[in-house]
């Protein structure tokens, strides 16, 4: 069974920096898409970025662009996204999912139906 852990959120200043740590048991992260995901309250959840199995290339949505970068640490089975200039827009509650052999290149596919596997996800607060 696929387990995902967050960690890494909290409060920080506009224009500060967070890195998001999603923590795996029970697989090994290599054969997996990983995406991250987060919600903002009362918005529908977003795909962040996703990195698909194999190669590990990376989506990026437009808005973090150029500030945020998704990686992989194989040792440790963990994913990590970096979060530089964060903006109070990038507030929300950011979540770690992961799917068997995806390929996710592009907004269409970092979609949160492809994935099922979910951790709880760790809370972003960025002041302004």
């Amino acid at each position: 069974q696929v387990q995902l852990v967050e960690s890494g959120g909290g409060l920080v200043h506009n224009g500060g920096s967070l890195r998001l740590s999603c923590a795996a048991s029970g697989v090994s992260l290599a054969y997996y898409g990983i995406g991250w995901f987060r919600q903002a309250p009362g918005k529908e959840r977003e795909g962040v970025s996703c990195s698909s199995s194999g190669d590990g290339s990376a989506y990026y949505a437009d808005s973090v662009k150029g500030r945020f970068t998704i990686s992989r640490d194989s040792a440790k089975n963990t994913v990590y996204l970096h979060m530089n200039s964060l903006k109070p827009e990038d507030t929300g509650v950011y979540y770690c999912a992961a799917e068997f052999r995806m390929i996710a290149t592009n907004q269409a596919m970092c979609v949160a139906s492809r994935l099922r596997y979910w951790g709880r996800g760790t809370q972003v607060t960025v002041s302004s």
